[in-house]
Parts: structure tokens; C-alpha cells; sequence
């Protein structure tokens, strides 16, 4: 039996070292995909809530053309930090 064990050794080395360079290869794409995933939803997150906040800009412009100046200061420092969330999640990841 170990004289078994003995002449097999360097085969069975070469499948450890096999496995382990696939187990890497799989890890790698693995966690590309899952940093487009999080950047991908991110982004639309981001996406939406400029959306959301231009809607509601043009609602208010449209009940009190008055104040459309103060509105539109609002809405912009709004949508720059929405899209600040875009940038975090496409430069951390």
C-alpha cells in the first residue's frame, strides 16, 4: 500500500496543483462578475434617483413657476449627490 501511495505521489501532487490553479481561474471570473453586478446596480440606483428627483423638479416648477429659481438649486445639488453614489461604486470597485 504505500509502496502505491509512493509511486502515485507526483501524480496526485500535479492534480492538487491542477485543481487549485481551476478553483483560482473560477474565483477570478467569479469576482469580476460580481464587481459588474454592484458597479451595474449602483449605477442605476444612481440612475433612478436623478430621475426621481428631476420628475419631482418639474412637478414643483410646474405648480409655483415663482420659486423655479430655488427649485432648480435644490435639484441640482440633489442630482450631484445622487450621482456621487455612481462614482463611489465605480471607483471602490
Amino acid at each position: 500500500m504505500i509502496d502505491l501511495i509512493a509511486t502515485n505521489l507526483p501524480i496526485l501532487a500535479e492534480a492538487a496543483t491542477q485543481a487549485v490553479e481551476t478553483v483560482t481561474q473560477v474565483a477570478g471570473v467569479t469576482g469580476d462578475i460580481g464587481k459588474g453586478l454592484t458597479a451595474a446596480l449602483g449605477c442605476s440606483t444612481a440612475a433612478i434617483g436623478v430621475a426621481m428627483i428631476g420628475t419631482k423638479a418639474v412637478e414643483s416648477v410646474g405648480r409655483n413657476p415663482g420659486a423655479s429659481g430655488k427649485v432648480l438649486v435644490q435639484s441640482i445639488l440633489g442630482m450631484a449627490l445622487a450621482e456621487a453614489i455612481a462614482f463611489y461604486v465605480l471607483f471602490l470597485y
